[in-house]
């Protein structure tokens, strides 16, 4: 069996696993699990191995068997999405917040209610107003004013209107009314 300063490899892979297990517990996300589920892998399967294979064909083995275990557990920890990496976890700036739809949870009031926002952050519930009238539970909004809180101002989606559509709306208005033939005055 190689050794290296007297210890067996398959034992320092073990441990060199357990020490990367423990620095990903310590800075979460930084994939340092994906080396070390490998290298705790390699280690057992070389302690229980090294009773019947040695020297290059046990360290090939384990070398393998890193590879292949920390190609498996990078593919799962990307698939699992344990720390959000797909971003869809992630907290959100106020800022960030404006524009962003969601649906009424508790009625909103001019003073009280609740949204629930799609890709709100880690908690997508906000408390919410409504700049007039109320809008019923179920109800499809997007905020208005973020506010740089936790309350935010919301309306119905079909309520909002902005300068573009003021536009349409009077663009539409105009070509309904009639026109006066001129060759005829």
């Amino acid at each position: 069996m190689v050794d290296v300063f007297g210890v067996p490899l398959p034992v320092i892979l073990l441990i060199v696993g357990v020490l990367l297990g423990i620095g990903e517990a310590i800075a979460p996300g930084a994939h340092l699990i994906v080396l070390g589920v490998a290298l705790i892998v390699a280690g057992l399967l070389g302690l229980v191995l090294s009773t019947w294979l040695a020297g290059a064909l046990l360290t090939a083995l384990m070398a393998l068997t890193i590879l292949l275990t920390g190609a498996v557990a990078l593919f799962l920890y990307r698939e699992l999405d344990i720390y959000g990496g797909k971003g869809m976890a992630r907290t959100k700036d106020s800022a960030s917040l404006r524009g962003t739809s969601g649906r009424v949870t508790e009625r909103v009031t001019p003073t009280a209610g609740q949204v629930k926002l799609d890709s709100g952050g880690f908690n997508p519930f906000y408390q919410a107003r409504c700049l007039s009238g109320e809008i019923p539970e179920g109800e499809e909004v997007i905020v208005i004013d973020p506010g740089g809180g936790n309350v935010l101002k919301v309306e119905a989606i079909g309520a909002v209107e902005d300068d573009i559509d003021r536009e349409l709306a009077a663009g539409r208005q105009r070509s309904a009314e009639p026109v006066e033939d001129v060759e005829s005055a």
